[in-house]
């Protein structure tokens, strides 16, 4: 593992233009056993922001899975690049994407499994075969989109279902199963394992979405502005003033019930416990 201070992130970037730059994604190669040069590693693209079963926060990048704790990252892992990624309640991390230079995992990688906090991964299935950017689990189990919907009980046999529009993410409520999908017609949300699915009246579009719990709702407007649900989306409130073009969102609630927003924008990672309102900079 390589830990990495911010400072070190933002050294390299005065270089490389950026030192946390949310760029578009494009075929990169990475080493997965040499370390990160002491002028740190860029991180160009976060695809997924999420707290594990322990509580650490996760970054899911284009550079391989982060580990982020008191403004440090850590590198945990093989390079890949993680073009989707979730967690379950048993603490595996389920991920897909591409592997880095010298990564010995199929390209794509299907989905991949790892039991071991992300220091190695397994193919569980699809290998060669699937590349999902949408991904989430939950008690019913796996969905995926990579072209198609695809839904799994176990990680390994799929079924492919249909969803009225293209997701651009997929959440999946801890306990009930519920599913929401961010698309470019609106929240979709599905209550039997995406089968079918139903629209989500809210404010505006939403880029992102989480669920906080079975009853809580966090959204990326595509205006910049946090959405925040605590009736499984019946009513919303959304922040006075835009936190910024959100590119990874993840929720949850703190020990004292408040609603925990994690996200990505731009070049910074942040915190809010209050809808937007404020926010706190992690990164």
């Amino acid at each position: 593992m390589t830990t990495l201070s911010r400072r070190s992130l933002l050294t390299f970037g005065l270089v490389a233009g950026t030192g946390l730059a949310v760029t578009a994604c494009s075929p990169q190669s990475g080493n997965s056993t040499a370390p990160a040069s002491s002028t740190g590693t860029a991180i160009t693209h976060v695809h997924a922001i999420t707290r594990d079963a322990a509580g650490t926060i996760l970054l899911a990048t284009h550079e391989g899975l982060f580990r982020l704790d008191d403004q440090d990252l850590t590198q945990v892992g093989p390079v890949v690049d993680l073009m989707g990624f979730t967690t379950t309640g048993e603490g595996r991390y389920l991920a897909s994407g591409h592997p880095g230079l010298g990564v010995d995992l199929p390209e794509p990688v299907g989905l991949i499994e790892s039991t071991d906090a992300g220091e190695s991964w397994r193919v569980l299935s699809r290998a060669g075969e699937s590349d999902f950017h949408a991904l989430a689990a939950g008690p019913n189990g796996v969905i995926g989109f990579d072209g198609q919907l695809r839904i799994s009980a176990d990680g390994r046999n799929w079924d492919t279902a249909a969803i009225p529009s293209a997701p651009a993410s997929l959440a999946v409520a801890p306990g009930t199963g519920s599913v929401l999908a961010t698309t470019e017609d609106g929240l979709l949300r599905s209550s039997d394992n995406g089968t079918t699915w139903t629209t989500v009246d809210t404010p505006q579009l939403m880029s992102r979405v989480a669920w906080a719990d079975d009853e809580t709702m966090v959204g990326a407007g595509i205006d910049g502005r946090l959405l925040t649900s605590r009736d499984a989306g019946d009513t919303w409130t959304a922040s006075r003033d835009p936190v910024g073009e959100v590119v990874a969102l993840g929720a949850g609630l703190t020990d004292g019930g408040e609603v925990e927003a994690l996200l990505v924008e731009g070049p910074r990672v942040l915190r809010s416990l209050d809808g937007g309102a404020t926010t706190e900079q992690l990164l």
